[in-house]
């Protein structure tokens, strides 16, 4: 089984997709694998989400999961639609023991050391920082991440291409997952090359 350590590692970064038509999933997944980006977020935040991470699948060399999955429902759904990964805004027991039992790899949000104590408590060390600007940046990272030097971080929220190498200079930090790489609206396959291009050049 590919655990989250596997699949954090495969890029700087991740590629957090909202799709709002069908027909921008292929595309925009052929875009970003060719520039590098192989582990692709989308997000459960629109009708067409589900069906989206069914396209990718079919991408060559796609790793597709899904985001904003917040309960055991979604995770149902998620799973269903061929998802190879889950990505949680926030850590509940219900959803990383519903994860553990269908053995996916799992990335729950934290934002707190009581988070992190109660991820530890389940059995997880990989954690998505969130939302990262907003609870505090780099140094509440920094704090957070002291005394728990196990565990390792994929930040998100309010990162784009001019803060992300700061965070990923961080040791704690496997990579950084931002909606920059993938913006949402029509796909124009070069420029989404070209974006996914320079981040995965970003160094760790």
């Amino acid at each position: 089984m590919t655990t989250i350590a596997e699949i954090m590692t495969q890029a700087p970064v991740i590629p957090v997709i909202v799709i709002d038509e069908l027909s921008q999933a292929e595309p925009l997944a052929r875009a970003l694998v060719a520039g590098g980006l192989p582990v692709l977020e989308v997000t459960l935040r629109t009708p067409a989400a589900l069906d989206a991470i069914r396209a990718m699948k079919a991408v060559p060399g796609a790793v597709v999961g899904a985001g904003t999955v917040t309960g055991e429902a979604d995770l149902a759904d998620a799973l269903e639609a061929g998802a190879q990964f889950i990505v949680s805004p926030g850590l509940t027991e219900p959803l990383a023991k519903a994860a553990a039992r269908e053995r996916v790899p799992f990335l729950p949000g934290i934002a707190t050391a009581g988070d992190i104590m109660r991820g530890l408590d389940l059995g997880l060390t990989h954690f998505k920082f969130f939302p990262a600007v907003a609870a505090g940046g780099i140094p509440a990272l920094k704090a957070l991440a002291a005394p728990f030097a196990q565990c390792r971080f994929c930040p998100t929220g309010g990162i784009g291409l001019e803060n992300a190498a700061e965070w990923l200079a961080l040791e704690a930090v496997l990579c950084v997952g931002g909606s920059w790489v993938a913006p949402r609206g029509p796909v124009h396959s070069e420029n989404i090359t070209s974006l996914a291009r320079e981040a995965a050049g970003l160094k760790r």
